[in-house]
Parts: structure tokens; C-alpha cells; sequence
């Protein structure tokens, strides 16, 4: 069997590609997490420095006899604090340090002194968010003394301007360790992952375009973990569906000439049968006593024929739903049976099997009528065969399924026919059978899309139950 394999379409981005772009988001994403307190880090160091610097310029006035400076100097100490005003507080007194002329009125007031580390986030954020310059005033324990409190006021975009700076530095760097672990886990992933991948989606392709050719089958590598696994695996199915469809193709043609063999081996039979009829009507006690075994060999001989031939063409039957009553159906089935006992009465089993319809005659259900009664027809047969005098149907409805079930008093299934139930030419419970009917009544069953088990069999009897479809579900 040849098939071709379905071109891939290049469209789309690779796993390779989206494992690369994920895992560049994923480093990003970290890095921001690392960087937001990061950031508000740093805008309290930058405050801090401030009011370490600013504490250092009142001090300057300390050292001089009458506490004060030049203008000149005074302007050069607030600059270099990078202040308009610098207030010192001590418990004793409060002094207004150094300031300019005519300082800027305050836009806001910082008080560093119960600042949480909640409030730090929230506020490095208000000021990189910030476009227009604010001036803010200030207030801080001195980080030298803690008995001083430091008053300061500043402008707000030289510290924002610093918060940039710092940013574009992290988001550098972040970005230098973003293609760094990308191309890490691209290779690792590669390696690992993408190429043994590639190898199996190759080797499957290859198999789909000649499942015969054994040299296509994956040779799996020594790999101990899942893709090692997956090779195993995948190889072991692939030698599973060659061999299948290797049989499969024998199969075909062994059932090919084995319906040519039964056309022929029937015309024969028929004649054979012709023949027999004849030799009944001689009187002749050693050909009466001779003959009924006769009958029967050729009976079998005619059932195994035409029971092969069905399962060989059959198929999938071919479902066509009507609205059947199960009642009126068993009815017929067994009507059928015994008409046909009449005509033939090498049939004795089967004359002689007495019928306990206990369908509700109200139960009526979608399906096909000729094929349902082939799945009686064969079960009865099968009960007839075993040795049953006894073939019982009933029937209940549960939500929109309904069970069947088809019960007789018979012996049972042996084991060994028991392991094989539903297999060809493995599953008959009788010398002559050929396990071929009970395969037919589940194909049928499935083909309504339903089922059928083996619910009980011992030494009191065989119960087969039928799941269907009460409406138009069959297949």
C-alpha cells in the first residue's frame, strides 16, 4: 500500500521559533519582577544621598564663629547638595541651615521617616509616570544621626532623570541575558527535544509513503528518557502495522480464492444434495441407515460454505433504519424457523426449540429489520446446535438505549470457546462450527451502533445481551 504523504505547510511559525520567543517573554517578564523593586531601590538610595549630602552642607555653617557663610559659598553648597533649601532639626532647636533667595513653592512633601516598604513601589512608579517637574520637599532622619531630621527641597527631574538612566541600563542588561538564555534553551531544546522530534515526524512520513518496506521502520536510539520512549514505541507499532497489513494483504487473497473454492465446492454440494435426495427414496435398510449421516455431512458442509462466503463479502453490513417492534420481529423469526423445519426436517434442533417471547409488544425501536433478524436467527441456531431446548428474548429500555437479552438452557460455552467468542473460525462451541456466527451478529450489532456481550454461561444456560440505539444512531 502506497499513500503520499501530506506536504507541510510553511506557513506558521516552528516550535523551534516559539520556544526561542517564549522563552525571551519569560526572561523579560523576570527581569521586570527583579526590576520594579530594583527601581525602588533606587529612588530611596538617591533621597537618602540626598539627605546625607544635604546634612553635610548644614554642617559646613557649624564652623564658622557667628553659623553663617558667604552667599557665594552658600549658593556652591546647595548646588552641590542639588537643593534649594536645607532645614536641620535637632531635638533642642531648629535651623534653617542654607536656602536660596526666593525658593520654589512645594508641589509635594515626602516623609521618609514611616515610609513601608509598600510605599516605596508605588512611588518609584508615580515618578517615572511623572512629565512635569515637581518640587518636592523632603523630610528624612539624617543617616549619620539619627538625632537629626533633615529638611530638603528639591526639583524631582534630576531624580527622575537618574531613575532613566538606571532603567535603560537594567533593560540593556536585560535584554544581554534574554538572548543569552534564549539561544541557551534554543540549543538545549534543539538537542534535546526539537531534533529527535524532527526525526521521528521524518521517520513517520516516510513510513506513511510505504508501510511494506521494512528499511522505513524508526531504529530507536539509546536515549532513556520520554523521546527514547517515544522511538521504542513508535517502532514497535510500526512493525506491528507492517506485519498487519502484510497479513492483511494475504488475507485478501487467500479470501479471494477461498470464495471461488466455496462457489464451486457449493455447485457440487448441490448436486451432492440432489443425490442424497434420491438415495432417500430407496428402501434399502443399509442406505436408510447410512444416509441421515449423509444428510448431515453434507448439511454442514453447505452451512460452513455459505457462512464463509457471507463473512468473506459481507463486510460492513449495510444499515437501513425503519421503525421496528422487537415482539413482532422474534415473532417472525421464529415463524421463519419452523416453516423452514416443515420444508426440511433434518433440522430437528431447531423444529424442536420452544420460544419465550417476553418482548413488550409497545417496544419499538429504529434499525434494520433484515438484518436483526439474522442476529436471532443466528443465536437461535447457535442455542438449537448446543443442545438447548430453551430460547428466551426480553427487552428493557433505559434512557435512549434499550438491552436485549437472548438467553437458553443449554450447557454453556466451554473455555476454550469462551477465549475466543467473537473470533473466526476460533470461537464455536460445536466439532462442526465454525465460530463465524457469532462475528456476523456483532458485526451487525456494531454496524446499529451498538454492542453485544456474553453476560452469563454456565451450566444453566448462555445469556447474550444486546446494547442498541433505540433512534437512528447506527452507523
Amino acid at each position: 500500500m502506497t499513500q503520499r504523504q501530506p506536504e507541510q505547510s510553511s506557513k506558521g511559525v516552528s516550535l523551534s521559533a516559539r520556544l526561542l520567543l517564549l522563552t525571551a517573554v519569560f526572561v523579560m517578564i523576570a527581569e521586570f519582577l527583579i526590576y520594579a523593586p530594583s527601581i525602588s531601590r533606587f529612588r530611596k538610595v538617591y533621597l537618602e544621598n540626598i539627605i546625607a549630602e544635604s546634612h553635610l552642607a548644614g554642617l559646613a555653617l557649624e564652623a564658622t564663629a557667628d553659623a553663617m557663610v558667604s552667599e557665594d559659598l552658600e549658593n556652591e553648597l546647595l548646588f552641590h547638595a542639588g537643593a534649594y533649601a536645607i532645614v536641620l532639626n535637632r531635638a533642642e532647636r531648629r535651623m534653617l541651615a542654607l536656602s536660596k533667595d526666593m525658593p520654589p513653592k512645594v508641589d509635594r512633601t515626602l516623609d521618609l521617616r514611616d515610609a513601608s516598604a509598600t510605599d516605596w513601589l508605588p512611588a518609584a512608579f508615580d515618578t517615572l509616570f511623572q512629565e512635569d517637574n515637581r518640587v518636592l520637599r523632603v523630610v528624612a532622619r539624617s543617616p549619620k544621626d539619627s538625632g537629626v531630621t533633615v529638611e530638603v527641597v528639591i526639583d524631582e527631574t534630576p531624580m527622575r532623570m537618574a531613575m532613566y538612566d538606571y532603567s535603560t541600563r537594567i533593560l540593556q542588561l536585560s535584554v544581554v541575558i534574554s538572548l543569552i538564555t534564549g539561544c541557551a534553551v534554543f540549543l538545549s531544546l534543539q538537542w534535546l527535544l526539537v531534533g529527535p522530534m524532527r526525526r521521528v515526524m521524518h521517520s513517520m512520513g516516510s513510513f506513511q509513503e510505504d508501510p511494506e518496506d521494512e528499511a522505513r521502520i524508526i531504529v530507536p536510539g539509546a536515549r532513556l528518557d520520554e523521546i527514547g520512549e517515544a522511538e521504542r514505541q513508535l517502532a514497535g507499532m510500526q512493525r506491528d502495522i507492517r506485519a498487519a497489513l502484510h497479513q492483511k494483504s494475504r488475507l485478501a487473497t487467500l479470501g479471494a480464492a477461498v470464495a471461488k473454492i466455496n462457489h464451486d465446492l457449493r455447485n457440487s454440494l448441490a448436486t451432492a444434495m440432489l443425490v442424497s435426495d434420491k438415495l432417500a427414496q430407496i428402501s434399502d435398510p443399509e442406505v436408510q441407515k447410512v444416509a441421515p449421516r449423509l444428510f448431515g455431512a453434507i448439511d454442514r458442509a453447505v452451512h460452513l460454505c455459505s457462512q464463509t462466503l457471507n463473512f468473506v463479502g459481507d463486510g460492513t453490513p449495510k444499515v437501513r433504519l425503519s421503525l421496528v417492534n422487537l415482539h413482532a420481529l422474534a415473532l417472525e423469526v421464529e415463524d421463519m424457523l419452523k416453516t423452514f423445519c416443515e420444508g426440511d426436517p433434518k433440522h430437528l434442533a431447531v423444529c424442536e426449540l420452544q420460544w419465550q417471547n417476553r418482548i413488550d409488544p409497545e417496544i419499538e425501536i429504529e434499525a434494520d429489520n433484515n438484518q436483526l433478524i439474522r442476529v436471532i436467527e443466528n443465536l437461535a441456531r447457535n442455542s438449537a446446535q448446543a443442545g438447548a431446548s430453551v430460547f428466551t428474548l426480553d427487552a428493557r429500555l433505559e434512557g435512549e438505549r434499550i438491552f436485549i437479552d437472548i438467553s437458553d438452557n443449554g450447557p454453556g460455552f466451554p473455555p476454550q470457546a469462551m477465549e475466543n467468542l467473537f473470533q473466526p473460525f476460533s470461537g464455536s462451541a460445536g466439532r462442526s462450527g465454525t465460530g463465524l456466527g457469532l462475528v456476523i451478529v456483532r458485526d451487525v450489532v456494531r454496524a446499529h451502533d451498538g454492542d453485544i456481550v456474553l453476560a452469563k454461561s454456565d451450566e444453566t444456560g448462555v445469556i447474550f445481551r444486546i446494547e442498541l440505539p433505540t433512534f437512528g444512531n447506527a452507523s
